[in-house]
Order: structure tokens, then C-alpha cells, then sequence
């Protein structure tokens, strides 16, 4: 069992930056792929961001290629999401997850998933 807490969500203004953290216990870390997803009032959850087990390979939301840039450190067990430029539609709870080997952007094969951090981006 992996078990996935976020952090470092809050209320950010338009433009600014914001680095989200995700640390991850119960699990050997470097076997697990792992992605970032969003899910904004009145929307269903969509992908963000995922980074496989060494970090050489990542893939974006076309839509945010350029500005969200995925991480991990395998020492720490943690994955990160630095958001720059942020726009009032990043608005959203942001969640971690994760899954054994294959990097995948389908949220329905990810195992694990943490609560949830809320990012607010205000104007």
C-alpha cells in the first residue's frame, strides 16, 4: 500500500508560481510511475502531468506544455509539480498518483492516489 500526501497548494495571483509536493510512503518509490491530475469546480479530473521511475521520460497536457514542469527526487520519495504563469483556470484541487512501472496519462490505471491539495489562483 502507497500511501500519497500533497502539499504546498493555496492562494496564488494570476502570473505568480506555485510548487506542489507530493511525498510518498509505504512503497519502494523508484518503482512506481507517477503523475499529476486536477480537478476544477464543476469539471471532471483531467491529467496534468506524469514522470516514470527514472524521470527520463514525461509527458504533458498539451495545454500546459511550457508552463507546469514535473519532478521527482527518488531519494526524498517525493514528485513535484512547479507551475509558473499560473491563469485563474489552473484554479483546481490537485492530486497525486501513482502506479507499478508503465507511465500512462489514463487516470482509471493509476493505484494510488493522495487527497488532494487545492491551488486558487486569484486576479
Amino acid at each position: 500500500q502507497v500511501l500519497l500526501v500533497e502539499s504546498g497548494g493555496g492562494l496564488v495571483q494570476a502570473g505568480g508560481s506555485v510548487k506542489l509536493s507530493c511525498a510518498a510512503s509505504g512503497g519502494t518509490f523508484s518503482d512506481y510511475a507517477m503523475a499529476w491530475f486536477r480537478q476544477a469546480p464543476g469539471k471532471e479530473r483531467e491529467f496534468v502531468a506524469a514522470i516514470n521511475w527514472s524521470g527520463r521520460s514525461i509527458y504533458y497536457a498539451d495545454s500546459l506544455k511550457g508552463r507546469f514542469t514535473i519532478s521527482r527526487d527518488n531519494a526524498k520519495n517525493a514528485v513535484y509539480l512547479q507551475m509558473n504563469s499560473l491563469k485563474r483556470e489552473d484554479t483546481a484541487v490537485y492530486y497525486c498518483a501513482a502506479r507499478r512501472v508503465v507511465l500512462t496519462t489514463n487516470e482509471g490505471l493509476y493505484d494510488y492516489w493522495g487527497q488532494g491539495t487545492q491551488v486558487t489562483v486569484s486576479s
